[in-house]
């Protein structure tokens, strides 16, 4: 997620948590003197608590972006149509293919088994005849089937293949199967010749059944663009001239316009507040829980969540120009490039192609001048069908379904299985800070009494006090004090001081917790050195008077994840940068990089600015990955080379992801690196099965010692073929991490 800046707290309004603004530095004082007051507003939440609190100085909250992954959709259309629409389509798509892999799958086994026992090779290998007038047709008939019908997918990739000009899986198919089907058809009804029906059947049935074990290996598809609707309203209240509310469409709304927003209403879209006081919740944006205060002057991003308050906005971005539309083009342009990339399975048949064909022409010009055209024809469809062996369609697909398999045993849900492969080759591994490489919750780093006052007796007073408020600060203090057993005390006469903090009678003395500006105000002396040296570390401070005197400085921070220095160290080790990216305040995310030891931190990031630093850091052919959880991480996750989403975070940042930790602990991605080496280590193994056969096989099939009467006919090609499966298959179950 993205951060916020924390130096100091107050107490205000009273709401549900919320999150950051498109200005990360808007409506904050870094000073450390409190915001002015401002007039209350009307409507709150329930009076029994007391929900946020004022951040002087505190947490910079800015939105984060969205994606759709794997499934490109127009870009207009998309960003235009957020009231619910657009990718109406896809959320089944990706299902829908594993479906119709299943299909044909099973419709092509059905149709095999007739082809197979009317195969003069099967025949031959297991002794048997089986003949009838007209089974040359039936065969010509089922395997015509099995071509146009199980062999579609494979056409229409190689042609995409083409098209694309990046050969692979699909044009290495494609070749070997119109070859045998060619031929076959023509060694049926006019030439001489052993047809290939039984070939051109069962490497279909193993392509389909290597796709489809590979469709299931990954998640199901991209849902970012679902989840962004989700956070749009369809309707709006708008305001006319003289005040009067007319609902209306959010589609109806121009720049200009103005409209209102009821508590706990989501904003409809992207404007500015002109009009009235509340804390917004950007968390569905965000991925953040800590609330903004907002007031007149200030930017409200269409789809977060106001808070208790009533507040009245100028519409300035509608359409492709909102936020959210924005975040859609940049993930998208992000995702467009991405997927140009190829696995190794296809940078295999790509190279395999180029062999196939090469070693059919030269096979065809030697034996149509040495031979016959007959002869000629059979010794080239011989190479170019042996050149696509079986197992190469399960060589990769059987290792990604194990490793797939292990990696939901640890905690990892794998997406974009290509990027997965890349993880090997990571130099630079971004993490966002909260919630990521911090825990996303505050928690009491300092406890510091005055003189003649305990550490317990201050906790006891804060604790109780603090019990009253739904502020993430509070409930940091609220989590200390129940971790150390503290006993409440008796609360009552609970009052908002706008702006400056809180005041309650804790058994019938008066006890206010302030900030440092409030103090500042009050006249109250305090150890400033002491102050300056906790606000120089990013954490956010409040100061507890009794009666009007000082008991105490409490401190507070988003707590560093205990298992950040684990994964740090052990990336240093491999010779991996670790580098920080997040759009807190210099200080607060400094103090967390020099804790952890990082190579880089870039601090007060923009959201748009997120994928450029990426880019950058890219320079110099470097593999980045990076690591985050909220909606405005969402291009960063799609621009690096490998995005890994926390678990925890916003549903936008995970289906933008490669790759997600389910278990939300960073040092999962030292697991994604080891898995992704072994994968790749049995990806090569079997691979070298089963192509490194070709070495031997392709030269027979060209009928290099012909003349000493050494040819390999289709029955010995399937054969090794066959044994080259099993191998594969085997290795491939034998992939273990340590």
């Amino acid at each position: 997620m993205d951060e916020h800046k924390h130096t100091e707290h107050t107490h205000t309004a009273h709401t549900p948590e919320a999150p950051k603004t498109l200005d990360p530095h808007a409506g904050h004082d870094h000073s450390g003197h409190h915001m002015p007051p401002t007039q209350p507003v009307a409507a709150g939440p329930k009076p029994e608590k007391h929900a946020a609190h004022d951040h002087d100085g505190a947490q910079e909250h800015e939105p984060k972006p969205a994606a759709s992954h794997g499934h490109e959709q127009d870009e207009q259309h998309v960003a235009h149509d957020m009231s619910g629409h657009s990718a109406a389509g896809h959320a089944g798509h990706h299902e829908q293919m594993v479906a119709d892999y299943r299909k044909r799958f099973w419709i092509v086994l059905l149709l095999t088994i007739p082809v197979t026992l009317l195969s003069p090779m099967i025949m031959m290998l297991f002794g048997y005849h089986f003949d009838f007038p007209g089974a040359n047709f039936i065969v010509f008939g089922l395997s015509s089937v099995i071509f146009f019908y199980g062999g579609k997918p494979f056409l229409e990739g190689a042609w995409e293949e083409w098209k694309s000009k990046s050969l692979g899986m699909m044009m290495l198919i494609s070749l070997a199967i119109v070859s045998a089907y060619i031929y076959s058809t023509f060694t049926a009804f006019f030439i001489e010749g052993s047809d290939f029906y039984f070939e051109l059947a069962t490497l279909i049935l193993i392509m389909l059944l290597g796709h489809w074990i590979e469709m299931k290996s990954q998640m199901g598809a991209s849902k970012a663009l679902e989840e962004l609707i989700k956070l749009m309203p369809k309707e709006a209240h708008r305001l006319d001239a003289v005040g009067n509310v007319e609902e209306v469409s959010i589609e109806a709304l121009v720049p200009g316009e103005r409209i209102l927003v009821k508590p706990g209403e989501k904003i409809p879209l992207d404007g500015k507040i002109y009009e009235g006081l509340s804390t917004v919740d950007e968390s569905m944006l965000t991925g953040e829980s800590v609330p903004v205060e907002k007031q007149p002057g200030m930017q409200a991003i269409g789809g977060s969540i106001n808070g208790s308050g009533v507040l009245k906005l100028t519409v300035e971005k509608v359409g492709n120009e909102t936020y959210l539309a924005q975040v859609i083009n940049m993930v998208q342009d992000a995702q467009k490039q991405k997927s140009k990339s190829q696995g190794l399975a296809d940078k295999a048949a790509g190279w395999l192609f180029y062999i196939a064909v090469i070693a059919g022409a030269l096979t065809f010009l030697y034996w149509i001048f040495a031979a016959d055209l007959a002869f000629a024809l059979e010794r080239m469809v011989t190479v170019l069908v042996i050149a696509c062996p079986h197992a190469l369609g399960l060589a990769v697909p059987l290792v990604n379904a194990v490793s797939t398999s292990i990696a939901a045993r640890n905690g990892l849900l794998i997406r974009n299985r290509t990027q997965f492969e890349e993880a090997r080759t990571v130099d630079r591994i971004v993490f966002d800070k909260t919630g990521t490489l911090t825990e996303g919750n505050f928690g009491v780093t300092d406890i510091l009494p005055a003189a003649g006052v305990s550490e317990k007796e201050l906790l006891t007073l804060a604790y109780s006090a603090e019990s009253q408020s739904e502020h993430p600060i509070a409930k940091g203090i609220v989590r200390k004090g129940e971790a150390d057993a503290i006993a409440l005390l008796p609360v009552t006469d609970f009052q908002n001081l706008t702006g400056q903090g809180l005041q309650v009678t804790v058994d019938g003395m008066q006890i206010a917790v302030v900030s440092p500006g409030t103090m500042d105000e009050r006249g109250v002396a305090y150890d400033k050195e002491t102050f300056a040296g906790l606000a120089q570390q990013g954490k956010t401070v409040v100061f507890v008077l009794k009666e009007g005197l000082l008991q105490g400085i409490i401190a507070s921070a988003d707590i560093i994840r205990s298992s950040s220095h684990e994964v740090v160290a052990a990336l240093k080790e491999q010779g991996i940068e670790a580098i920080m990216l997040t759009g807190d305040n210099s200080r607060a995310a400094h103090y967390v990089g020099d804790q952890l030891e990082l190579a880089q931190v870039f601090s007060e990031v923009l959201p748009a600015e997120k994928s450029k630093h990426i880019t950058a850091l890219k320079a110099g052919n470097k593999k980045v990955a990076m690591v985050g959880d909220g909606v405005n991480d969402a291009p960063a996750l799609a621009e690096a080379d490998l995005g890994i989403a926390i678990g925890a975070g916003t549903d936008v940042a995970i289906e933008t992801a490669d790759v997600i930790l389910v278990d939300s602990n960073p040092k999962d991605v030292l697991t994604i690196i080891t898995l992704s080496k072994a994968t790749y280590r049995k990806m090569v193994e079997n691979l070298i099965w089963a192509v490194g056969y070709n070495v031997i096989a392709i030269p027979l099939a060209a009928g290099v010692l012909a003349n000493q009467g050494l040819v390999i006919t289709p029955a010995i090609g399937a054969a090794v073929m066959s044994i080259s499966t099993i191998i594969c298959a085997v290795n491939a179950r034998l992939l273990k991490i340590d």
